[in-house]
């Protein structure tokens, strides 16, 4: 048996497993609890009611017969990691919910799910306060129904699913990129072109662990593009649309870094520093106060789209700009504006 791994998003792992010449037949739910770590049965016959288990490229129900040289693959979110969780009475700004889905839209500043140094007051706390009588968030899993994240201090849509079945194709959406994501960003400096594409492998930068770097070459991290067109030409800034085709850590904040525009007062990329402009003191006074509005990098998940899992119908919502983007973005008009008059 010849078996891979590869963890292609945070949030769930793709399995691929080839069975042996010699394989008895044998059910996929039995032949692949024998091969899975820490997994339930159950959780493999949702994955496979979902439609997220494939034999030879097409999808199978739990009680079909694995026979030799079959090539089985299996989109399973991680394994429940068993650690105390406290719901928490957080506010939760709720944008849409059903007995299938809860959509959220994030404040800047809130954790998405606990994690080393951030053990409560996230919004999966918050969820399991809310949701205090759904099986899912009493699993002891510390991302129960996470199949997407958006980072700390960047606001906006995630969707959360409420049960098993409703995570898994959730998750084969967002793992067979057909979920339909959006964000608005604040960059540094007069974009070249109105739209464009930016390509390059993203991976842990080997000098600093906490941030991401880009691998022109392709020969280090995993393969990430970003899309964009610009929406607003501010002088020294440029609010800018992105639409995700990978979804990688820090995706868009390293990527615009690494064609010479930090996502404005990004402390970890280096847009918290006045990159563009002139020397004056007004100016760096004015820009200060714009950083001093936001707590983080100026990034908004501004939309979000995807196939019901229960209704199978298509859903798209979005979410305004919170109000300290909103209140920067108009410091950049009147301040522009005065320029021009001068």
């Amino acid at each position: 048996m010849t078996a891979e791994a590869e963890e292609n998003h945070e949030l769930f792992e793709h399995f691929r497993f080839t069975s042996d010449p010699g394989q008895a037949t044998l059910r996929v739910d039995k032949f692949l609890i024998n091969k899975l770590e820490n997994t339930s049965r159950s959780r493999i016959q949702a994955a496979a009611n979902a439609g997220n288990i494939l034999a030879n490229n097409s999808p199978v129900k739990p009680n079909y017969r694995v026979k030799p040289g079959d090539v089985v693959s299996v989109v399973l979110p991680h394994p429940p990691r068993k650690i105390e969780l406290i719901p928490e009475n957080i506010p939760l700004q709720i944008v849409h919910e059903d007995d299938e889905v809860i959509v959220v839209n994030k404040p800047s500043g809130l954790v998405v799910h606990p994690g080393y140094g951030n053990y409560t007051g996230t919004m999966v706390n918050a969820l399991m306060y809310h949701l205090k009588d759904n099986p899912l968030f009493q699993s002891g899993d510390e991302r129960p129904g996470l199949v997407h994240r958006i980072d700390k201090n960047t606001s906006g849509l995630l969707v959360v699913a409420k049960n098993e079945l409703a995570l898994n194709k959730l998750a084969s959406q967002f793992f067979h990129k057909t979920s339909r994501r959006t964000y608005h960003a604040l960059v540094w400096g007069d974009m070249k072109d109105e739209e464009g594409t930016i390509h390059g492998h993203i991976g842990r930068n080997p000098k600093n662990r906490k941030q991401m770097h880009v691998f022109p070459d392709g020969d280090q991290g995993k393969e990430a593009i970003t899309h964009f067109r610009v929406l607003e030409r501010l002088g020294y800034v440029n609010l800018v649309e992105c639409r995700l085709e990978t979804g990688r850590t820090h995706q868009i904040r390293v990527h615009f870094q690494y064609i010479g525009h930090p996502l404005f007062n990004d402390p970890e990329y280096g847009g918290n520093r006045i990159l563009r402009g002139t020397t004056f003191t007004k100016y760096k006074q004015f820009v200060q106060n714009c950083f001093d509005l936001l707590p983080g990098q100026a990034l908004h998940a501004k939309t979000l789209g995807f196939i019901h899992p229960g209704s199978g119908k298509e859903m798209l919502f979005e979410a305004p700009l919170p109000e300290g983007l909103s209140n920067v973005l108009d410091k950049w008009r009147t301040y522009i504006q005065g320029r021009r008059e001068e």
